[in-house]
């Protein structure tokens, strides 16, 4: 298999656990008698009957792509130990509110192995059943999170069930652990072989458990007699159905059904994640199991062989962490992850860098799709991906009838409108500059006008802004434009119009669209409180929060308490560097406070840290650890306003209070490259106005 056909595959194994999940997630926890009842089965989303958004934050699609962010954030390493992908989980997971099913300790795997690892019981002891007994260790969580470790070792079980056993023993132990190495190795080798009962035979001696190995067996036997998969599903409700075994939602009735959906589906991808979606119990993992492996063992063409289920879905999906401005992503940018660890690991050459928006894996839409926002209507053009590209097909576009369509940068719903909380943070913002390539495939002998244009949130309203128009030709250009400000706004959705004065037919193509790099200009300031009862306005929800207490204020801008640890409130994107972050500071009772840029999660970062009236610090902190760059002694007062400013300029961070320098420090490890920034407090409170972020 060549590089091109690797990452291709690695692709459909993204999509096919995104498609499983959104099939099953809106009838998660529904009684398979009521699936079948409303439903007969589940052939398509649900998420309409269901009364949902198809996409929301959601632990299945958060844990598997935030854990697997240990490979970069500890230099992918060969030897990836339990212990830091641990630490991972600490840095990304926001108590309480992020990836986790916060259910309670006993009762949540998850959230039990979490405390642990809060309280310095490190990984694997933190999952163990020596810890945590064996009814919650062997619940299903540990292999609803494997996929991304699966996919770095294409073609090889056993690196790929050793590097997997370690992932999954961060919350789980035996027959869980058991199950996800199992399926693991199922992965791993789907990438050379597609014959499900040969992967089976072959995955069979990963497997350490006996009561694995009946289980297996037992499934195989069932589906080959019945043909018929809710017979099977009798069969196995009668000998391994919830009500045999403690907890909440134990593992072995979940992989069994797992192994019956594949069975059963065959070499049918769209049959298999119906099958799963439908069997009940804990259906959006299964589907999304399902769906990785039947992705990654029949590629696109297998996810392109039923009905239409990429469109819609339009490859999106939300990773909801501590680092907020990744949380809004898309299937291509978390398959790109995937392909440069399995790139570095395996000694591969690694694909050249690509913009945000790059359309370049087959089919791939990376969120577009005809604008929410758009006045007119949307039956002039159609969307689809051609040659690596994305194709606006006009038939009906004229005068006063544009095609208008965008892609997300934020979140469009309510934070709490699924099961999980959803923190994030925009991906773009005011005065960053957006480049594209476009043209018209072929010329109409009239003018066809191309703008870009951003949706964006002005209280309650959503509004739009738009570049100048650029005439398109049929030949390649890039376009420019500088997003204007927008008083510290939400960019809800990033998105390009076109139109012309009498109607044509003909296509459009995007070649990309994309913007690195810190805003040249992001502010909010003034009092953003509208009343006693609007704690949270709409520009707040901008920011992502560990701190217990963030909220407006009804003299300052925010208002940051911390009772425990430490808090940060933070916004910006990972690519952000060379930047200064300044706000106006009023210190109450804190141990330290400040503010904080580099930010990747919320246990990575730089700080200028004032610390209990007595001194300022610069401080690098990793994972727990605390290193302190440059330190002297700076009295400062209570209740007393200062200016201060952190910049970073080639690796010099800079602290400036009421505009003169204060301190300065090098980091020659170069340990956090880029990220965003906020605020900072351990123990205490802390009032900010006039919040800014100043790039080159």
């Amino acid at each position: 298999m060549d590089l091109r056909e690797l990452r291709e595959r690695i692709y459909a194994g993204v999509l096919g656990k995104i498609i499983g999940v959104y099939m099953g997630r809106p009838v998660e926890g529904w009684r398979y008698e009521t699936i079948r009842e409303r439903f007969g089965e589940i052939v398509y989303y649900p998420h309409r009957a269901a009364g949902v958004p198809l996409i929301v934050a959601d632990d299945d699609i958060s844990g598997t792509f935030a854990f697997f962010r240990a490979m970069e954030d500890h230099g992918y390493p060969a030897d990836l130990s339990a212990r830091e992908i641990g630490e991972t989980w600490l840095n990304y997971i926001i108590e309480d509110k992020t990836i986790l099913w916060w259910g309670g300790p006993g009762r949540s795997t998850e959230h039990t192995a979490y405390l642990n690892l809060k309280n310095g019981i490190p990984a694997p002891e933190s999952g163990s059943i020596a810890r945590n007994g064996r009814s919650v260790a062997e619940q299903i969580g540990a292999q609803i999170f494997i996929e991304g470790f699966a996919m770095c070792y294409p073609g090889d079980p056993e690196k790929t069930a050793a590097l997997v056993r370690k992932a999954a023993s961060v919350s789980h132990d035996g027959l869980a652990a058991d199950a996800a190495c199992h399926l693991a190795a199922l992965d791993a080798l789907a990438f050379r072989e597609e014959r499900l009962e040969t992967l089976l035979d072959e995955a069979f001696r990963f497997i350490r458990e006996d009561r694995l190995r009946r289980l297996v067996s037992d499934v195989r036997e069932f589906c080959a007699v019945e043909g018929d998969w809710r017979k099977v599903r009798e069969k196995l409700d009668a000998q391994y159905g919830y009500r045999l075994y403690p907890g909440s939602c134990h593992i072995a009735p979940n992989h069994a059904m797992v192994l019956a959906a594949l069975l059963c589906g065959g070499d049918d991808f769209q049959r298999a994640v119906s099958i799963a979606a439908s069997a009940g119990w804990d259906t959006d993992c299964n589907a999304g199991n399902v769906g990785a492996l039947n992705g990654i063992r029949l590629g696109l063409r297998g996810i392109d062989a039923g009905g239409d289920l990429r469109t819609e879905a339009a490859d999106r999906l939300l990773v909801i962490t501590s680092d907020g401005g990744e949380a809004v992503s898309d299937a291509v940018r978390e398959t790109r992850n995937i392909v440069r660890a399995a790139c570095r690991l395996n000694g591969w050459e690694e694909p050249a860098p690509r913009k945000r928006f790059s359309f370049d894996y087959p089919g791939s839409l990376q969120g577009f799709a005809p604008c929410p926002y758009s006045d007119g209507p949307h039956h002039g053009f159609c969307l689809a991906h051609e040659e690596g590209r994305l194709a606006v097909r006009c038939a009906g576009v004229g005068w006063g009838l544009p095609a208008e369509f965008s892609t997300p940068t934020f979140l469009e719903f309510e934070p709490a409108s699924g099961s999980y909380l959803s923190e994030a943070s925009p991906t773009l913002y005011e005065t960053q500059t957006i480049r594209s390539h476009a043209r018209l495939k072929e010329a109409v002998g009239q003018p066809v006008r191309l703008q870009m244009y951003v949706a964006f949130r002005e209280g309650n309203v959503v509004r739009r802004a738009y570049s100048d128009a650029w005439t398109l030709e049929d030949q390649w250009k890039e376009y420019v434009w500088t997003v204007p400000s927008l008083e510290g706004g939400a960019i809800l959705r990033m998105g390009f119009s076109v139109s012309s004065d009498a109607r044509f037919s003909s296509t459009v193509w995007i070649g990309d669209a994309g913007w690195e790099g810190p805003p040249r200009r992001f502010a909010q300031s003034g009092v953003l409180m509208g009343s006693i009862w609007d704690l949270l306005p709409e520009k707040l929800r901008m920011w992502t929060s560990s701190a217990k207490c963030f909220s407006a204020d009804g003299v300052h801008t925010y208002s940051i308490a911390q009772a425990e640890g430490t808090g940060l409130v933070t916004l910006g994107t990972r690519d952000w560097f060379d930047y200064t972050v300044k706000a106006d500071l009023t210190f109450s009772l804190h141990e330290a406070a400040g503010l904080a840029m580099y930010c990747r999660g919320h246990r990575r970062y730089y700080a200028a840290r004032f610390r209990e009236g007595r001194r300022v610090e610069i401080v690098l902190e990793r994972d727990g650890e605390t290193a302190v760059l440059a330190e002297c002694v700076f009295p400062y007062e209570q209740n007393r306003a200062y200016t201060v400013a952190f910049s970073c300029r080639e690796w010099c961070f800079q602290l400036t209070v009421d505009g003169l320098p204060v301190l300065s420090a090098q980091d020659e490890g170069r340990v956090h490259k880029s990220g965003g920034c906020g605020f900072l407090v351990c123990v205490g409170s802390m009032l900010a106005d006039d919040f800014a972020v100043l790039g080159e």
